[in-house]
């Protein structure tokens, strides 16, 4: 069984992630397959290098993702072809993730998961890590130092949180503390494993 662990930026889907990999449950982690399709040599790279130029790369010859985060977030048509260029071979990278992997379920965190379009076709079960939005722009703020108008630029480029909850089989509310979390993700693992067959 495929769980799609989605959610706003900064709603906590990394702990939550970290929680079900702690009880076991292969995570597959979009964003560090994106950072493997975008690897110096790789395809992907050179196909965002054709498209945004090379001020996107840092000193070493890497992605610089503070500097293309930059740009996409200030124009919709970049953000949509650099979508258009790397989710075929992040998708591609998760496929083969997935199908190798073992136990009852699978986690793929995937945080534009609703934002893709085609969610139903990829996962079983849709899991969405909730949280205020007043509460995603402070931690926002708080972990990449980013200042107010840009956080809810960010906030504005993704799902609506309505639109995210509507697609949602399961939702986590992450307003609480870290203890109340993870025993709502220790629940939702005993839930899945029966669910699985498991």
């Amino acid at each position: 069984m495929r769980v799609g662990l989605t959610g706003g930026i900064a709603s906590g889907k990394t702990t939550v992630a970290q929680r079900f990999a702690a009880l076991g449950v292969p995570v597959i982690d979009a964003d560090e397959v994106a950072r493997a399709v975008v690897a110096p040599g790789e395809p992907a790279l050179g196909a965002v290098i054709a498209r945004f130029g090379s001020q996107i790369l840092a000193a070493d010859g890497t992605l610089d993702r503070r500097a293309l985060r930059s740009v996409i977030f200030a124009d919709r048509q970049s953000r949509i072809d650099l979508e258009a260029i790397l989710h075929p071979p992040i998708r591609a990278a998760m496929e083969q993730r997935a199908r190798s992997a073992a136990g009852p379920y699978v986690i793929l965190s995937v945080p534009l998961l609703v934002e893709g379009g085609d969610a139903r076709s990829r996962v079983d079960r849709i899991l969405v890590v909730d949280a205020p939005e007043d509460v995603q722009l402070a931690r926002l703020q708080a972990r990449d130092g980013s200042g107010a108008g840009e956080a809810h630029a960010i906030l504005a480029s993704q799902a609506s949180r309505a639109a995210r909850l509507a697609c949602a089989d399961d939702v986590i509310d992450n307003s609480a503390d870290l203890a109340t979390l993870h025993a709502r993700v220790d629940a939702l693992h005993q839930r899945y494993v029966a669910l699985a067959g498991g």
